[in-house]
């Protein structure tokens, strides 16, 4: 009895007259788990994380952390005794977890959602159903599914069907003799093989929706990556042609309306250089990309997820201010000498900079250790001080 039904009355926040908080759970520790524990606790909930980390970045500030494996059922029976409702900060988070939990408590987004977020294959095949185009695909499970393979596919980039994030788990591929040793080297494990397209430029969007459907977004976010990690996001009115921005967020819907989703959706498209968009993935999380609107939205993403989950009234959020986000990866801590770290003076000298870091104890190559978040009165003002403030901590130019 999935709880997380229309008709089921908002779980309000603060102390109910047993005296006991509402609390609203999370599986995974991550730094997203983290700012929606923020958000949660800033509306006046009480908050519990499930994950094996003792020293996870969520787990360190909520209330309750709950050290256990994703399928633990005493931890999962546990989160679930303890949680009013309950959601996830990444997408391998198991969905057979959150079915089980759903039996017992409001889940968003629901494991059905979260299960073709997981597989590249099915989440393709939900592209074509809502009629929201992607580069052109196959599925390789088989050696002769490879065989079959149409030339019109090459070059191309072969991806695991799971389990692949950040560029993790591709392979790009001229020919079918490099498509067969690419299959070989993953494993034979089930993938999809993308045609290769020339690309003008990233972007994504961010949805949210409800319990009755009701759907808001974020404006439409330029996105870029380097070695397959998002280093750069900018949004404001002018960052993408309005034609096309109206597109990414219809496509976005549709995707979003086509999962019955509740929760915040991250959907990421390709601009192709001859101007056409195809949607890439979706998040069914809150995304980097979106980091921007702790600081320059009414609303931010996380406070989104906790209304979707809670089953609160939302409202379309509105930019108040032109903004940057830099991704802080671990690269940066060493940059002048061992172990040093990034002048977070002088950065924080500059007007509209806003940092976060994520509590993380060890900084690692492409470790996201933080963000900083840029805002400014003008587009143009914006990007000399995000410049600026890429120059003082390293970070290329864009």
């Amino acid at each position: 009895m999935n709880a997380l039904t229309p008709t089921a009355p908002p779980l309000l926040p603060g102390t109910a007259p047993d005296g006991k908080t509402m609390t609203l759970g999370v599986m995974g520790g991550g730094q997203l788990g983290r700012m929606f524990v923020h958000a949660a606790q800033a509306m006046g909930y009480a908050t519990a994380v499930l994950d094996p980390d003792p020293a996870s970045p969520a787990g360190l500030v909520s209330h309750h952390h709950i050290q256990t494996g994703y399928t633990d059922a005493a931890g999962l029976a546990q989160l679930a005794a303890c949680c009013a409702a309950i959601t996830t900060e990444f997408e391998n988070v198991p969905a057979d977890a959150l079915r089980t939990l759903a039996t017992q408590r409001r889940v968003a987004p629901g494991a059905a959602a979260v299960a073709i977020a997981q597989d590249r294959a099915l989440e393709k095949a939900h592209f074509v159903r809502c009629g929201v185009a992607c580069a052109p695909y196959a599925v390789i499970d088989t050696a002769a599914a490879l065989a079959q393979v149409g030339e019109d596919l090459l070059p191309g980039i072969l991806k695991t069907a799971r389990m692949g994030y950040d560029g993790k788990g591709q392979v790009r591929v001229q020919d079918r003799a490099a498509l067969a040793a690419a299959w070989t080297a993953l494993g034979h494990v089930p993938c999809v093989l993308e045609k290769m397209l020339s690309l003008a430029l990233e972007c994504s969007v961010i949805v949210a929706r409800g319990t009755d459907g009701s759907m808001v977004n974020f404006p439409v976010q330029r996105n870029l990556h380097r070695e397959g990690i998002l280093a750069v996001t900018e949004v404001f009115e002018g960052n993408l042609p309005a034609a096309l921005a109206a597109q990414a967020v219809a496509g976005a819907r549709a995707v979003a309306q086509g999962l019955d989703y509740v929760g915040v959706l991250c959907v990421e498209f390709f601009v192709l250089s001859d101007g056409r968009l195809v949607v890439n993935e979706i998040a069914p999380r809150p995304h980097n990309s979106g980091h921007y609107t702790q600081n320059a939205c009414d609303v931010s993403q996380f406070d989104l997820q906790v209304r979707t989950l809670a089953g609160l009234p939302l409202t379309q959020p509105r930019q108040h201010s032109p903004a940057t986000m830099l991704n802080l990866l671990g690269d940066l801590w060493g940059l002048h000498g061992t172990d040093s770290v990034p002048d977070w003076a002088a950065v924080l000298a500059l007007p509209g900079t806003h940092l976060h870091l994520y509590g993380k104890q060890q900084a690692r190559p492409g470790r996201k250790m933080g963000h900083l978040n840029v805002t400014g009165a003008t587009p143009d003002q914006l990007r000399a001080t995000a410049l600026r403030a890429a120059e003082i901590l390293g970070i290329a130019a864009f």
